[in-house]
């Protein structure tokens, strides 16, 4: 494989320790020239200056980076504020989405879907960004059907989104039968496939407890057989990922997008899987 378009996604750190482990994590992925990193955005926006903090640390080191924007909870005048901020550090990439309520908060907030949040972004700032949006080859945990999350997704490239990056998933079917989905509907948007590396047999568990995402019956079954050994749990892993990886890209996927968990021994294995193929 010549070339391979990818993005990696981190998590701002919560301490000045985090930082300095993110910030040897990210020198060491920055050497597989990725098209760009991202950094989430916390429930509420509880994250807020963490992410802009982090992205500003990034496009300093030479590197583009797009911050994680959530409108849950927010109002139409938080949001312009942060979108002033954005532009007026150079940032013309971001990645919007509806958020999550953090625990115990009431009000869901003035814009209530994320196709809202595109429609805001666009009539404050033009084309200045470059908006990418979140798809669900597995359907959205919340959605009401899975035709009721297809129209949801069809609402945000309507609402002005240039690219979407999917939640991660293990089944590649789902993929392509969502992309053919949104064809029959006529987005052609390029959707990103997202990709969780395996590495912790609980912590995927309880991730995909959470997002819906489903992990195949055999995989799970393999992952829990391994127990404490973890150097199995990673090897098959990367396995399994890099495997269905090279499916993807082969049935058309445009790019990948790597949940790194600010960690870059996994993505950078499944990179090194990918390339040299």
């Amino acid at each position: 494989m010549a070339t391979l378009d990818f993005s990696i996604e981190f998590y701002p750190p919560k301490t000045p320790d985090g930082a300095d482990k993110l910030r040897v994590a990210r020198a060491k992925l920055a050497l597989l020239q990725p098209k760009y990193f991202s950094v989430t955005f916390g429930a509420g926006g509880s994250t807020q200056q963490g992410t802009l903090d982090t992205v500003v640390e990034i496009l300093g080191e030479g590197h583009d980076a797009a911050p994680h924007l959530s409108c849950v909870g927010a109002s139409r005048e938080s949001i312009r504020t942060i979108l002033k901020q954005f532009q007026s550090h150079g940032i013309r990439r971001l990645v919007a989405l509806r958020g999550d309520l953090p625990s115990g908060y009431g009000g869901a907030g003035e814009l209530r879907y994320a196709s809202e949040l595109i429609e805001f972004i666009r009539a404050e700032t033009g084309d200045w960004f470059h908006i990418e949006v979140a798809a669900y080859p597995e359907v959205h945990p919340q959605a009401r059907s899975p035709q009721d999350d297809l129209q949801n997704f069809a609402r945000k490239v309507q609402a002005g989104a240039n690219s979407a990056i999917t939640q991660y998933f293990y089944n590649a079917d789902a993929y392509f039968a969502f992309m053919d989905q949104t064809r029959k509907l006529g987005i052609d948007i390029p959707v990103v496939a997202g990709i969780m590396p395996i590495t912790n047999y609980t912590q995927l568990m309880r991730f995909s407890d959470m997002c819906g995402a489903e992990i195949p019956r055999w995989v799970r079954l393999k992952l829990a057989s391994f127990g404490d050994d973890s150097a199995s749990i990673k090897a098959f892993g990367l396995d399994v990922v890099s495997q269905l990886c090279e499916r993807l890209l082969a049935g058309g996927a445009p790019g990948l997008h790597f949940y790194s968990m600010n960690q870059a021994v996994a993505t950078t294995a499944l990179w090194e899987r990918l390339t040299a193929a």
